[in-house]
């Protein structure tokens, strides 16, 4: 028995080689050449007024596709709540305005190259910020969104077929966007994260927001510490910024050269307690309803209600954005 298992052995093994080749030539003919990244962790973001960015654009092209019309400005306002809870209504769903799994679900139809419509500009829409697919979002399932559909698939590491369903759904929207630098911010890495800049749709957006506000006070850039990885999990020198939604930023300075002069703490001598009041308003006011905190130990700004005191927070600003429902409490509005 021994002598024949292992013969056995010995003639089936060109098989599993020449498999293992067959396999490997598939991958990259499929787009799965480069290293994927399967997401356990993937699930819809939970969105709802407040909230801003990508996630927001898609979700407004969906209801359009859906026959409900919504200007696709990338920010949950009232007429998109509207617009969602008369798409919930008809679908006999929760009423609540909040887009959730069994919105989502009921929202994202299966779709492929030949298709039109708005579910094709959601799907484009999220490629690009995400992905930087660089499509035209044209509402058209054409040749290049197709090889950009399986692009990403190899990418997440799931079945790569161009045909994007519930499970390409799920991934796309989950998956985290990285923060644009440019006239009103600029990049910081204390720690030395590289390419720890990214976080949920929502969370961006919502500090570029910020930062495009507090451009025009005139105080210069805003700095941005870490955020996270392009798909979260641990991030050394952190205890959190593992979920998309913890963003550390820097304390503003007279001279307005927090880009380029240092970071400085609260009782430093070039410390301005009015700019960054004013930043710490800007960042409150661009996520109404999805700020769950903000550490810094200024005692005035703690007083005055709008941060909170915290051990190591003397020289940043850390910003904890929320979801209406999130699966950590600790990220739950």
């Amino acid at each position: 028995m021994k002598k024949m298992k292992k013969t056995k052995k010995r003639k089936n093994r060109p098989l599993f080689r020449l498999a293992a080749l067959v396999a490997t030539v598939a991958a990259l003919l499929l787009g799965l050449g480069s290293p994927a990244y399967a997401y356990p962790q993937a699930a819809f973001p939970t969105q709802s007024s407040g909230n801003r960015g990508t996630d927001v654009l898609a979700l407004q092209h969906l209801l359009t596709g859906q026959g409900i019309s919504v200007s696709p400005d990338g920010v949950f306002g009232p007429a998109t709540n509207t617009a969602v809870r008369q798409f919930q209504s008809a679908k006999g769903l929760g009423v609540d305005g909040i887009v959730g799994p069994q919105t989502w679900g009921a929202l994202t139809p299966t779709i492929r190259q030949g298709d039109t419509g708005g579910a094709v500009r959601a799907l484009q829409a999220a490629l690009n910020a995400k992905r930087g697919a660089g499509l035209t979002v044209s509402g058209t399932f054409d040749a290049a969104t197709t090889a950009a559909v399986r692009t990403f698939q190899g990418h997440a590491g799931i079945g790569v077929d161009g045909i994007v369903g519930p499970v390409t759904w799920k991934n796309l929207l989950w998956h985290y966007e990285n923060t644009s630098f440019g006239s009103t911010m600029c990049g910081q890495s204390p720690d030395g994260n590289a390419n720890a800049h990214w976080g949920t749709s929502a969370a961006v957006a919502q500090l570029e927001a910020a930062a495009a506000s507090f451009a025009g006070t005139g105080n210069g850039k805003l700095p941005v510490g870490d955020s996270g990885f392009e798909h979260g999990g641990d991030i050394p020198g952190h205890a959190s910024h593992e979920l998309g939604l913890d963003f550390d930023v820097w304390p503003i300075r007279t001279d307005s050269a927090q880009c380029t002069a240092g970071r400085i703490t609260w009782q430093s001598a070039a410390y301005d307690r009015a700019a960054t009041r004013d930043l710490v308003k800007a960042i409150r006011a661009s996520a109404p309803g999805h700020i769950k905190l903000i550490f810094f130990n200024d005692p005035q700004l703690i007083s005055e209600g709008l941060v909170t005191q915290y051990a190591n927070h003397d020289n940043h600003l850390h910003v904890r954005y929320c979801e209406a429902v999130h699966g950590s409490a600790l990220y739950d509005c």
